[in-house]
């Protein structure tokens, strides 16, 4: 075969010419990709539903496993291992007097230059030989600007209420901004408003900010004579609800919690859609698949309020029960002991929306008083602002070394690029322990992860080919197979007819771009419903190409469209697709992730089928799909490909394809390299550069000449 025609032949329906077409395509149906979604989040979501805190029956199970959890949750939150306490840099800009407390303006660096704002409430007679139960008061989101409307005061002024009502009754407060709504404005929103998908490839969550401020609010407590750090507690609604979660399950310095309206589970994030009424920092990286009762329980045996309203939207009552149940149940197991009891953990269900009510506010204040004041006498719940939010702002002028606006590029370290391996041995080395971070913090719980094409009895399990049917035209037979699980995409084969044996088989991996040429080219050859599109524009040019192409040669063409591409396509609008790829990521997946195993699927389909078993196999692709399919090969143990033909592959991870944490350990250059150890790969881009690592390791290990090739790609007129 002249290799330097299949070079260029093969890329004629992956690299079509320009659509004919002078109109948009017409709007697909996406209804049967709608079910498959919504039916592959319910069980998934059962499936980490039923999972979570099953494994717990005895407290000497709980004992047994509270310590790695924990460490789960803090690898989860992107402190594992915990940074380095650093100087906190304290500092009081100002002070506010009111006629029964006084409010310390403050700040402290809980890294170099990461500032938290906050305000120290304190009754202004203290007792110094008698140091005071204190609260931590972690803030929602809330939106307090100036009086001209543009200048940020802080979440902390539009919570100042409850810092008021506990200086009032004889506690110590200090309210804490949040990354998104301080005075210095960090981003919250990364995947749910700005398209940052690398975060999940860095592993970083703003709650992992959030929750590292709070770690360093009690170590700046702890050195103030006033608080009493035996008798800490923490509290917040909403997005301080969770990061008073994320606190309490870390340290237990936290003595006694109430996070208000600031947790549910994965069935009303997931199948019940609340994830889209809820930013990035209410989330950890779901590294370890699981449900949030989880979270929860890491409080037990200490004092927990669960406090919610019954009409709330984006914490909805079911979930909220839920989860105190699975949690009860942890705390039930401490009754033996008599060192904690089931009345240790209770549930407050108020009346109203997603707002801080009076009536959450009043179980809040006795919850602590009981606990950590000893005092169930009545109290006056009354909890009004005093001050403007001028009186409340810490800066004057922000400072010149804030890091806050960016901690998101620091905050989760990006692996070093390693030395090139000496030998063999040093090389198979760094590569299982790639493969292995892959599988357990990338891939964990993936079908990829464990193995390939095997029975399963789950109905989402692995599967061969179904075929869907053909149709013959102009001397081309097309054939149409279902293939993967769940979400099943559809293999696409097309080949003269009569063809017995073929020389070789090509499975082009198409995005949507590659989708819709497509369908134009395929449109051109054949009037059949196999292509389950409506009608639209052909492209003839192509088709005759293609035709032609398959006439002279004895190959295969075959083509796969992902899941959410093509006949899986669901809702094409845009927050519809961006809280999709969210609710993935919440499962501890990724959408990218389950591309690949799509990919698989396709691949074990193909090579299914008898006529063309035996027939050289090569991928290829564009873009972050060339991503998609790079790792494809690479987790595919039992086929061998010949070889990868990845067009315009992304350089870094950062740039797609998007898998949890998969930038801790490695980046693009190291998986490319080590596909490269079983597959030829063919790069076509502009440059030469990028790839300069795996083409050293192929040199120090001796694979063959031109087992990584840059091909430069025609300089357009």
């Amino acid at each position: 075969m002249n290799r330097l025609l299949a070079i260029c032949c093969l890329s004629i329906l992956f690299l079509a010419s320009p659509s004919l077409a002078q109109q948009p395509p017409p709007k697909p149906d996406t209804s049967r990709g709608d079910k498959m979604l919504a039916d592959y989040f319910a069980a998934e979501t059962k499936k980490l539903q039923d999972a979570c805190l099953a494994d717990i029956k005895t407290l000497d199970d709980w004992k047994s496993k509270r310590g790695e959890y924990r460490r789960q949750l803090l690898e989860m939150l992107g402190l594992d291992p915990l940074p380095e306490k650093t100087d906190l840099k304290p500092t009081i800009t100002g002070k506010i007097e009111h006629d029964d407390f006084i409010v310390e303006k403050l700040h402290f660096q809980s890294r170099p230059g990461l500032y938290v704002t906050g305000n120290l409430y304190l009754p202004k007679k203290i007792d110094p030989e008698k140091p005071l139960p204190t609260i931590l008061y972690v803030c929602g989101h809330s939106r307090v600007l100036g009086k001209n409307g543009k200048t940020p005061m802080g979440a902390k002024a539009g919570y100042q209420h409850h810092g008021a009502w506990y200086a009032k009754n004889g506690y110590a407060c200090l309210t804490i901004d949040t990354l998104q709504l301080g005075e210095i404005e960090g981003i919250h929103h990364g995947t749910h408003r700005y398209g940052m998908w690398w975060w999940l490839n860095r592993g970083y969550t703003p709650a992992g900010v959030e929750a590292w401020n709070c770690v360093r609010a009690l170590d700046y407590l702890e050195t103030r004579p006033e608080a009493d750090r035996t008798r800490f507690g923490v509290t917040g609604r909403s997005g301080g609800g969770a990061y008073s979660w994320w606190i309490a399950a870390i340290d237990d310095r936290i003595q006694v919690a109430v996070p208000t309206a600031g947790i549910t589970d994965l069935q009303n994030h997931v199948v019940d859609g609340c994830v889209e009424g809820h930013c990035d920092c209410m989330f950890m990286v779901n590294t370890y698949r699981w449900d949030y009762p989880q979270v929860a329980a890491l409080l037990a045996p200490r004092p927990l309020l669960i406090s919610n309203t019954d009409s709330d939207g984006i914490f909805p009552l079911d979930g909220v029960v839920r989860t105190f149940d699975k949690v009860r149940r942890i705390y039930r197991l401490f009754d033996s002991e008599k060192k904690g009891t089931s009345n240790d953990i209770a549930l407050n269900i108020s009346p109203g929306p997603h707002k801080d009510t009076q009536e959450l506010n009043t179980h809040e204040f006795r919850w602590f008083n009981h606990y950590l004041k000893h005092d169930d006498s009545p109290i006056d719940s009354r909890a009004p602002k005093y001050f403007e939010p001028e009186q409340l702002k810490v800066f004057d002028k922000l400072p010149d070394d804030q890091i806050n606006t960016k901690i998101h590029e620091t905050f989760v370290a990006k692996s070093a690029v390693p030395p090139v391996p000496a030998d063999k041995a040093a090389w198979e080395a760094l590569r299982n322990e790639w493969l292995k971070s892959l599988h357990q913090k990338s891939f964990r719980d993936s079908t990829l992860a464990i193995t390939l094409h095997t029975a399963d009895p789950d109905p989402f399990g692995p599967r061969n080919a179904d075929e869907v049917g053909s149709a013959e035209g102009d001397g081309i037979r097309l054939s149409v197979y279902d293939c993967g699980w769940g979400i099943q995409p559809r293999l696409f084969i097309v080949h003269r007819i009569g063809l017995k044996k073929a020389d070789l088989k090509v499975l082009t991996v198409v995005d949507q771009p590659g989708w819709e040429e497509l369908l134009e080219t395929l449109r051109a050859g054949f009037d059949s419903d196999l292509l389950n599109e409506p009608p639209g524009p052909s492209n003839a040019e192509a088709w005759g190409a293609t035709r032609r192409m398959l006439e002279k040669n004895a190959w295969v063409m075959m083509y796969v469209a992902p899941r959410g591409i093509g006949v899986t396509a669901w809702d094409q609008s845009e927050r519809k697709q961006v809280q999709n790829r969210r609710r993935f990521y919440l499962l501890g997946q990724t959408l990218d992730r389950e591309s690949v195993w799509d990919v698989t699927s396709a691949i074990g389909c193909a090579t299914s089928i008898p006529n063309w078993k035996d027939a050289p196999l090569w991928l290829q692709s564009r873009q972050s799909m060339a991503g998609i399919t790079l790792y494809a090969a690479l987790f595919e143990p039992n086929i061998k490909i010949a070889r990868l033909d990845l067009h315009d592959l992304p350089k870094t991870h950062r740039d797609g394809p998007y898998f949890l944490n998969v930038e801790r350990f490695l980046d693009m250059p190291q998986a490319l390299a080590m596909a490269a150890q079983r597959s030829k790969i063919v790069l076509y881009q502009d440059d030469d550069t990028g790839w300069e690592y795996p083409q050293s390791v192929a040199k120090a290990l001796n694979w063959p000449p031109n087992q990584i090739q840059i091909r430069r790609k025609p300089t357009k007129e």
